[in-house]
């Protein structure tokens, strides 16, 4: 019954679409920031371990869900009416009401990035299966993101739980087929370890992360092979722009590692939503069709 409603209003469907990315936003902003420590914590617990340490019991718990959204200056909890997307940081002028701390644009930057680019997946795929698997993908590819750019690491509690739902999904044809799709894990981790593997025999150095295999794998697992060069394409040109850009514009060091994740995953996406276009394209560009 909902299904058919939503196909009947359509305006609906978009505005709840909307309004939904805005809020898996505002908790996207929460996995950003803590699920790097989180994993930081289990380490130093493993490492201790490990060492035949005696572990002391956490004071406060920390996960997704504790300790609750606070002011990191005051520790003034946020209330309700605080915690809007966009609308209570633009109420707030982007200050913490207690103790007037300045709070980063980038939590509404990255809720209304969530929403429009929900708003986006709505428009195209339609009232469908595929438009809920695609939003899933596409708010696991925000928080990968992110967190890459932090602090450059692709969490395995991201990548791999996705890189399966992935294959699962092929299953029932709604990016690409089973074929495909396990071709697509394959290649897709195999294509960038053998890239890894060269560069470091070549320079010495590790030129990427095994999160960036991974997360290619897990692309290639949801579109299909047929899709990887595509995606290489696309993440390596607007890597190397962005990056060259950082250098002349602001005297970046050369040296200095720039996440590839956001690259593979704006281009994972951009592929996920108009990937059968822009082939066409260029097979139409090259005469081949």
């Amino acid at each position: 019954m909902l299904v058919n409603f939503l196909q009947h209003n359509s305006w609906t469907f978009l505005l709840f679409t909307t309004f939904i990315g805005l809020i898996v936003g505002s908790f996207l902003n929460v996995v950003i920031h803590r699920l790097p420590k989180m994993m930081e914590n289990q380490w130093h617990r493993d490492c201790d371990e490990l060492k035949g340490l005696n572990q002391t019991a956490e004071s406060q718990p920390y996960n997704l869900n504790q300790p609750a959204s606070h002011c990191p200056k005051c520790g003034h909890k946020i209330r309700a009416w605080e915690n809007i997307p966009v609308v209570s940081w633009l109420l707030l002028k982007g200050r913490c009401s207690h103790c007037h701390t300045r709070i980063s644009p980038r939590y509404p930057i990255v809720e209304a990035v969530t929403g429009v680019m929900s708003l986006a997946v709505a428009l195209h795929f339609g009232v469908s299966w595929a438009t809920l698997a695609a939003l899933f993908l596409t708010w696991a590819l925000i928080a990968l993101s992110m967190i890459d750019f932090d602090v450059q690491l692709l969490p395995d509690n991201i990548t791999l739980p996705f890189l399966w739902l992935g294959l699962l999904l092929s299953l029932a044809a709604l990016f690409t087929d089973p074929r495909s799709a396990i071709i697509g894990a394959a290649a897709g981790y195999l294509s960038l370890w053998s890239v890894y593997q060269l560069f470091k025999r070549l320079t010495g150095k590790e030129g990427m992360g095994y999160g960036d295999f991974k997360l290619l794998a897990m692309l290639g697992a949801w579109l299909g092979w047929h899709y990887l060069p595509q995606i290489i394409m696309l993440s390596a040109f607007v890597g190397a722009v962005v990056g060259i850009l950082l250098i002349v514009l602001r005297g970046r060091d050369r040296n200095i590692p720039i996440p590839f994740g956001p690259y593979l995953a704006a281009a994972g996406w951009i592929s996920l939503m108009w990937g059968e276009q822009i082939n066409q394209a260029y097979l139409r560009w090259s005469g081949m069709i």
